[in-house]
């Protein structure tokens, strides 16, 4: 086969550096394999770890073998392994930061949440984690110090996830989408201005917890957060958190849609005062009587057919439709909610509440069903509606539909905050550090959300791909000659991360 295989780089005529795996025979240079071309240090360093992969893999010999044939100086009799460190996914995640525009940030900060993408654990476990994963050392009173004048860049934060939208993703701000959530506290003590008790998310209800308001892009990708007092009503927070973004970016006017706990009259005459467009998920069942049989009169009970009706003295409009699927779930909750009603009414247990129960008008202190709620619960069966300010013009009734349905991105986006990121429960106590917490979670989410949308990976997948390339530093012990090994870049290499940095 001639000379042994080797690794090259050249300066092409771009003005990029190739990389090649080439074997030189009788001075003449082979160009075995070409890995790529390369601008940027990062880029060509990526290029390179793969040439050695593909150099590996050409080569009749294991790497180490091969190394220690090359180093004599080398016995592996007296071969060590000292530590194993994970480097690599730590440059990997820190490039993602600059890519994001989150360069400016501390490296405190950035090590901290891309912790939480890694191994998301408490703050003084994070420490703990940085220095074994990757040798890296902060004090922990520099952590207690610096952690709460993180919420100092909070605008700065929210700024890089807008331009990172629009420069990585093409996001025109059509749409944006709305949700809430509760995240409670390892304590059963509130406070007077942050932690309370409140409708709990979690199944939390005896712990205080803090609403945080999150709104995303269509595709679920973080613009802006709040945070509430644990017992606000989540229908106040919207139009802040619009409002803001909106004083912020004047230059786009979206589509807001949120679910039916932001409907309010309030909200709605805000929105459109303000010149707002807006999705709102509808509480039929509150509606008066006659809207519904408007509604059952005019709307055909086939799957997928839709109406549109003006909302009685309101500038807004209902959009309704109807879904067998929907129907035979309805149907299954009704009768299980009308069968628990009976038996709390046959055991006459007054003190407690359920639905389609209410007191006897003929007999004090006794029960009966209630038989209107349970009429117009049955009317409603498949049956679900949007209220919306936009005319039909402008949106059909099925594109209000569907982009209403958007709403799952923001709830998963929620989901991996929540599961995946470990926000909660939150351990701290003063209101900066609490408010910090969530801004770092905050960060982590927007990685995390850019990563998997870039590569179609869920974000444990990018996780296990990232943790398994490490690299092995293994001294001689009688000569204290050292040498790295990097393992397992394969499934990088095959996988989409690979491409996330050579794109940039």
């Amino acid at each position: 086969m001639g000379g042994d295989l080797t690794i090259r780089k050249v300066r092409t005529g771009s003005g990029s550096i190739a990389v090649q795996v080439v074997r030189y025979i009788k001075r003449k240079c082979i160009v075995v394999r070409h890995i790529g071309s390369a601008k940027t240090n990062d880029e060509v360093t990526v290029l390179l770890q793969e040439a050695e992969i593909i150099k590996e893999q050409m080569s009749a010999q294991l790497s180490l073998f091969s190394m220690i044939e090359e180093k004599p100086s080398l016995d592996a009799d007296h071969l060590a392994l000292q530590s194993v460190t994970h480097q690599f996914s730590l440059n990997f995640l820190r490039k993602c930061f600059e890519i994001c525009g989150l360069g400016f940030l501390d490296l405190l900060y950035q090590d901290l949440a891309l912790m939480r993408i890694i191994e998301p654990a408490s703050k003084l476990r994070t420490l703990e984690l940085l220095e074994r994963y990757f040798g890296i050392s902060y004090a922990r009173r520099t952590l207690c110090r610096l952690l709460p004048k993180l919420i100092d860049h909070k605008n700065n934060i929210e700024e890089a996830c807008y331009q990172t939208a629009c420069s990585h993703f093409g996001e025109a701000f059509v749409l944006v989408l709305y949700d809430v959530t509760t995240l409670y506290f390892e304590t059963h003590e509130p406070d007077d201005e942050l932690r309370a008790r409140g409708f709990s998310k979690d199944d939390k209800s005896k712990q205080p917890q803090i609403v945080v308001g999150l709104l995303v892009t269509l595709q679920g990708f973080p613009l802006k957060h709040e945070i509430y007092k644990g017992n606000t009503f989540e229908g106040h927070t919207m139009l802040e958190v619009v409002k803001q973004f909106q004083n912020r970016h004047k230059d786009v006017k979206p589509i807001i849609v949120a679910d039916a706990a932001m409907l309010s009259k309030e909200n709605m005459t805000l929105l459109e005062d303000g010149g707002y467009q807006y999705i709102v998920g509808a509480r039929l069942a509150n509606t008066p009587s006659s809207f519904i049989d408007a509604i059952t009169a005019n709307l055909t009970l086939k799957d997928g057919s839709a109406i549109r009706l003006p909302y009685p003295n309101r500038s807004y409009s209902i959009i309704c439709s109807y879904s067998e699927k929907r129907a035979r779930k309805d149907r299954r909750e009704l009768d299980k909610q009308v069968a628990r009603a009976q038996e709390l009414i046959a055991r006459k247990e007054i003190g407690k509440r359920a639905k389609f129960v209410k007191k006897s008008e003929k007999h004090k202190d006794s029960l009966e069903l209630n038989e209107e709620l349970k009429t117009k619960t049955e009317k409603l069966l498949g049956i679900k509606g949007y209220v919306t300010n936009i005319s039909i013009e402008t949106l059909s009734d099925l594109q209000v539909i569907s982009y209403y349905q958007e709403l799952w991105h923001v709830e998963q986006t929620f989901r991996m905050s929540k599961t995946d990121l470990k926000t909660r429960p939150i351990f701290h106590f003063t209101h900066e550090a609490i408010k910090a917490h969530v801004l770092l979670c905050f960060v982590s989410l927007m990685i995390g959300k850019f990563l998997e949308l870039k590569t179609g990976l869920s974000l444990s997948r990018i996780r296990d791909i990232l943790w398994n390339v490490h690299e092995a530093q293994i001294e001689d012990t009688r000569t204290g000659k050292k040498i790295t090994l990097q393992s397992n870049l394969e499934d990088f290499n095959k996988s989409k991360l690979s491409q996330v940095l050579l794109s940039h």
